[in-house]
């Protein structure tokens, strides 16, 4: 496996781009809106001079992984040389949908096609091409440089064989990986939006300020990350998106917050608007 797409340039396509490029794969970072691409090549240099100066990357290795990386607005003419895409485009099924049906029609049959869903069905998505069996999903933490591990997701239909070749190249990655049998929200979201959901509604019954409950959870649970914290980053936005999922798939543990909605609705989205539960604005 030599080639690898990512399709969506958004804070996790990026982050993937990045560690498949310091892998030794030569990755072409895919998005139709060009700013957004603009964005994620400067964030992207940005990640690579942090590691020189954290001494995780040489000044030649990552001039090596520089030069693996592409950028293209072109989906077709990137995904016909690819032995792996991975999708990390928003949940939303019509999008992915579009996606897994072009990519399907245009990569070569050996092609295996992941998405870096946290809780959509991987046997759903493979449903949109002819090839089920080399159809999974690849589930990367936020930030993608720095979190060890890629939860791997069987679909129905997912092959051994599909299965194999996507851990290799997780590893050659430098990742962890863990591989589980689908069911909605796989293991770490379901926790995770469980743990989420109820520090907001906590919040809303006064029971502490954001950041005694963050500490709390940090230094009694030893979190590295308090719920907040972890909202603001991967977007509140996003952790209600899940919330929703879940709530229809599972039921009542998972209904959202009203006070999550409520951030949602004002547009405290997060670290990416500047003000979530905390106000980044002034940092």
């Amino acid at each position: 496996m030599q080639n690898i797409v990512v399709i969506g340039s958004g804070v996790m396509g990026r982050g993937i781009a990045y560690v498949s490029a310091v892998g030794g794969f030569t990755t072409t970072l895919v998005d139709i809106n060009e700013a957004q691409l603009k964005s994620a090549e400067k964030e992207i240099d940005l990640i690579f001079n942090k590691a020189i100066q954290r001494n995780k990357l040489t000044q030649q290795e990552a001039h090596e992984a520089r030069a693996f990386l592409s950028y293209s607005n072109h989906l077709i003419p990137a995904v016909k040389e690819a032995d792996l895409v991975i999708e990390a485009v928003p949940e939303v099924t019509e999008i992915k949908k579009t996606i897994f049906e072009v990519i399907d029609q245009h990569a070569p049959a050996s092609c295996v096609f992941t998405s870096n869903t946290s809780t959509m069905s991987p046997t759903e998505l493979g449903s949109f091409t002819k090839r089920p069996e080399k159809v999974m999903a690849m589930h990367f933490f936020n930030p993608v440089q720095k979190m060890r591990l890629i939860e791997m997701v069987r679909g129905l239909e997912t092959s051994d064989e599909t299965v194999e070749k996507v851990k290799l190249a997780a590893e050659k990655m430098g990742k962890e990986t863990v591989t589980i049998n689908e069911f909605p929200g796989f293991v770490t979201s379901r926790i995770s939006a469980l743990v989420g959901n109820e520090a907001f509604y906590m919040l809303q019954e006064g029971v502490g300020t954001p950041e005694e409950i963050d500490k709390a959870i940090k230094l009694g649970l030893n979190y590295p990350m308090g719920p907040f914290e972890l909202g603001d980053l991967v977007g509140l936005d996003t952790r209600l998106n899940n919330l929703k999922y879940l709530h229809e798939k599972l039921g009542e543990k998972y209904r959202p917050a009203p006070l999550l909605e409520q951030y949602v609705k004002a547009g405290r989205l997060g670290r990416k608007t500047g003000r979530g539960v905390y106000d980044y604005r002034n940092h």
